[in-house]
């Protein structure tokens, strides 16, 4: 079986459920010949249980002007602003902290995003997102 030859990778973070022709999606694809509204629609139908979620997407073209596209999971701190109810992380994390997250949230995140983090079990992906925690102004509660 022959292999469509690829024309081009496209990564983008789009709102689920929300994507339209409007930059950044209409420009991105429209240089590769895709047509944009079959990518929107599917796109949307896909990512509908999400709604609103900003989730990273890859877009792969091939020659013919056909594509695929794989979603990925949010990221993390987007998943942590959701699960603490923050509208942003703080300014100075250093210095001002915005909130506390617990182990057990940090491991709830991790089963989320499991499939994209570069961890070998739960325990380490938690880590993962508790040092994003640490990094958007947030303590971590032990």
């Amino acid at each position: 079986m022959a292999t469509k030859e690829i024309n081009g990778l496209i990564k983008l973070q789009i709102p689920a459920g929300q994507a339209n022709p409007a930059p950044p999606v209409g420009p991105a694809l429209g240089q590769h010949g895709v047509n944009i509204m079959d990518f929107c629609n599917a796109f949307n139908e896909k990512t509908r249980e999400l709604q609103g979620v900003l989730t990273p997407v890859v877009i792969t073209v091939y020659k013919d002007r056909s594509f695929t596209f794989e979603t990925k999971s949010p990221p993390a701190s987007t998943l942590i602003m959701k699960e603490l109810k923050l509208k942003k992380g703080s300014e100075e994390p250093n210095r001002d902290k915005v909130s506390t997250i617990t182990i057990a949230q940090c491991k709830k995140i991790a089963e989320m995003k499991m499939k994209d983090l570069n961890a070998h079990n739960l325990d380490h992906a938690a880590e993962m997102i508790a040092g994003t925690a640490v990094s958007m102004g947030i303590e971590i509660e032990r």
